[in-house]
């Protein structure tokens, strides 16, 4: 077991961002982040308090993580942790995450 299960979201952001890399540098660049990406992912996992709380998202406590220009946000209760979404860091989270509250 990994330690970490994507939404369905969380799923679609990550095959967004390896078809952007990819258009825009390399398949083999985009590889190599998206496996960056899983080994934060599984890194949190291990460590789940380690991010930064955020309060201000929605109605439960939600983490946020960076890697790269890109946010992880996680749900850490109990095991595995939720990975809410993963998006661009200049999206503005509190306008994404509004309806959740």
């Amino acid at each position: 077991m990994s330690g970490y299960r994507l939404t369905r979201r969380a799923e679609r952001d990550l095959a967004g961002i390896w078809d952007a890399i990819a258009h825009d540098k390399s398949q083999s660049t985009a590889n190599r982040v998206i496996e960056e990406i899983r080994q934060d992912l599984r890194t949190l996992a291990r460590n789940p308090e380690m991010a930064v709380l955020r309060d201000d998202l929605a109605d439960e406590p939600l983490r946020v993580w960076p890697i790269y220009s890109y946010l992880i946000v996680y749900r850490a209760g109990p095991r595995p942790i939720e990975i809410i979404r993963v998006v661009h860091g200049a999206r503005d989270l509190v306008r994404l995450f509004e309806k959740r509250r």
